[in-house]
């Protein structure tokens, strides 16, 4: 039972498409009573907030009988769900499909390659256009020439709103219609780009790069999910990074929603490497599993396959970040602090602090996917635990705030990895006063508040 996930909130209308089978297409024998038991028994056991929810105590109901009615008065699993969920508890999610989730978790998805934000209309029409933030390597919306920065407001021929854009993000294939925008007029262009969702697997280390500045070598390494299958590749990272002299780090976690905890610690091992065997997280359960289930995650010297990690052995780490910047990332963050000086540069985080695991309709305590109730492909992640770092630092239930701040504004997103790139030239400023930093622009429209991603922290 050591397989936990951090995981926020999400819009699984943009994220979470089935890479293998569609639900409409497979018999789903189980009662809505019996996906409704397996939900109960799995929060009694495991829930973080057990305690919140009267009906999840252990002497709650008279007799078997009694239970068993009220767990038979909810007429679907997921009204159900939602009456056990505390009133704190912003993450523990329900699926239909774990065959849905297991692809997502294992970075597996249907991807076009467009990573982009929502900002509304300054015009107050309810009209939204979005902003590249990102183009993946490799996919549809590389191979039609996107590039970070290009806004658009139309897609196939149709005006975004804040009520249509799911509906129209949805197909595996749209036209989006770029636009310019001068602050005040949103301008429509004639050209167009026609973007597919194909079956894709991110390289979650985005870029790696070592910045001469003033004689001083200064890392830079976007990472962008904590996805286990690549943590050799990021130990390769921090090898290029230590063959070429790195003795400042620059860790771009802006679009990065988490991922393995064993990776977490891993890189926060790579950073270092002088704390190894040292207490890197706790682990805090509900009262009934605490004892026997808690224990300290520590900083290591190698990967989970053995190699020895290569370790920068620094002292002081600049991490950008971004209201994307969640569970993994915050780990490491709040991991890291009463080690190191971590200078925090952007916005502040998400504010994930809890972990889950997965939970399948099998006996406790396991509920194991290898026992999993073939009547059904009901699965959950409930909170089961919550983290804190060395000194005990949790709750920060508003994210972890920055020490420089400084928004990413569509407007002038700049050129990720150059030196003028507003968040990345805050932290070199920082490492190299006193420059003049570039100032960021102040929006008069107002960006769309839109979960667009899966964020998750797994220990593995």
């Amino acid at each position: 039972m050591k397989k936990y996930i951090l995981i926020p909130a999400l819009l699984l209308s943009l994220t979470f498409t089935s890479c293998f089978e569609d639900m409409d297409d497979t018999e789903q024998v189980a009662s809505a009573s019996e996906i409704n038991d397996f939900i109960y028994r799995g929060l009694n056991f495991f829930y973080l907030y057990k305690a919140d929810t009267p009906e999840l105590a252990n002497d709650a109901f008279t007799s078997e009988t009694a239970k068993n009615q009220f767990i038979a008065s909810f007429d679907s699993p997921e009204s159900f769900f939602s009456f056990l969920k505390s009133d704190q508890d912003r993450f523990s999610l329900l699926f239909d499909d774990y065959i849905t989730l297991e692809n997502a978790l294992g970075g597996i998805s249907l991807n076009n390659g467009m990573d982009f934000g929502l900002v509304f209309y300054p015009d107050d029409s309810g009209n939204v256009f979005g902003y590249v933030r990102l183009v993946l390597p490799n996919t549809s919306a590389e191979a039609a020439g996107l590039e970070r920065g290009i806004i658009f407001n139309t897609i196939d021929g149709t005006q975004i709103t804040e009520n249509n854009f799911n509906d129209l993000l949805a197909p595996d294939t749209y036209t989006i219609g770029l636009a310019t925008f001068d602050g005040i007029t949103i301008t429509p262009t004639t050209d167009t780009a026609t973007l597919t969702k194909e079956e894709y697997t991110e390289d979650p280390v985005y870029m790696t790069k070592t910045l001469d500045v003033n004689g001083i070598k200064v890392g830079y390494i976007m990472y962008n999910g904590f996805t286990s299958s690549f943590d050799e590749t990021l130990n390769g990272a921090f090898g290029q990074l230590q063959a070429e002299g790195a003795t400042e780090l620059v860790l771009d976690l802006r679009y990065n929603g988490g991922g393995s905890v064993r990776t977490a610690t891993d890189l926060s091992g790579m950073i270092t490497g002088q704390f190894t065997g040292q207490v890197f997280y706790t682990e805090q359960w509900n009262t009934d599993r605490q004892a026997a289930y808690a224990s300290n995650g520590l900083f290591t010297n190698e990967t989970r396959n053995g190699n020895t990690l290569n370790s920068l052995n620094l002292s002081r780490l600049h991490v950008l970040t971004t209201g994307r910047t969640a569970s993994a990332s915050e780990l490491v963050i709040n991991g890291l602090a009463p080690y190191i000086d971590v200078v925090q540069v952007g916005t502040n985080t998400t504010g994930k602090f809890q972990a889950s695991t997965i939970l399948y309709d099998a006996p406790s305590p396991n509920f194991s996917r290898s026992e999993a109730n073939p009547a059904h492909t009901y699965a959950m992640l409930p909170l089961i635990f919550k983290t804190a770092n060395a000194v005990g630092n949790t709750d920060y239930v508003d994210g972890l705030f920055p020490d420089i701040t400084i928004e990413e504004a569509y407007e002038n997103l700049g050129e990720l990895g150059n030196i003028n790139e507003p968040l990345l030239a805050a932290a070199l400023n920082n490492i190299f006063p006193p420059p003049v930093m570039p100032r960021p622009t102040t929006s008069i429209a107002k960006e769309l508040d839109v979960k667009d991603g899966l964020e998750i922290m797994i220990i593995d």
